[in-house]
């Protein structure tokens, strides 16, 4: 069974585990190291979380395993939109991945926001991520092609 629900404070430190998750690797490409989570332009996703008003993270647990996580900040990452817009990560432990588990998460963050009256969400995804189908299905739209990746916003 699967249970999501808000992170508690003393679990935030497994958002460095789902970053780390959250990074895609294309087929037959070499996993970076885990370090690589040390960088800036990735740290901006998880240091300090919870400090902040508009820092929202939902879990998914299964037998009581957190399995994976959502969360969202308004930052300026490479999902960015503009100041008033939150960036969403999303990420699994491999094991648990295409489950529906995902979209689960992804579902619950959307109504999540949409309650607490945020106008949009974005973020951004290369092409060959299979997540892109997902965000499409959840009403996610291209609003910026980059090559390789794109930006996508969630309007409300």
């Amino acid at each position: 069974m699967i249970n999501i629900r808000n992170i508690h404070p003393q679990e935030i430190p497994v958002l460095d585990d789902f970053l780390y998750e959250a990074i895609f690797i294309p087929q037959g490409v070499e996993p970076p190291p885990r370090s690589i989570i040390e960088q800036d332009d990735l740290q901006v996703y998880v240091r300090g979380f919870g400090d902040d008003p508009h820092d929202h993270c939902l879990v998914a647990e299964v037998d009581g395993k957190i399995a994976g996580a959502v969360w969202v900040r308004i930052m300026d990452d490479y999902g960015h939109v503009d100041d008033q817009t939150p960036s969403l990560a999303i990420s699994l432990y491999p094991e648990y991945r295409g489950q529906g588990i995902g979209t689960q998460l992804l579902n619950q963050m959307l109504d999540m926001l949409r309650q607490k009256g945020y106008p949009q969400v974005s973020l951004s995804v290369q092409k060959e991520n299979y997540a892109l189908r997902m965000y499409q299905k959840a009403g996610f739209e291209t609003v910026e092609d980059r090559g390789e990746e794109v930006l996508m916003v969630r309007r409300m």
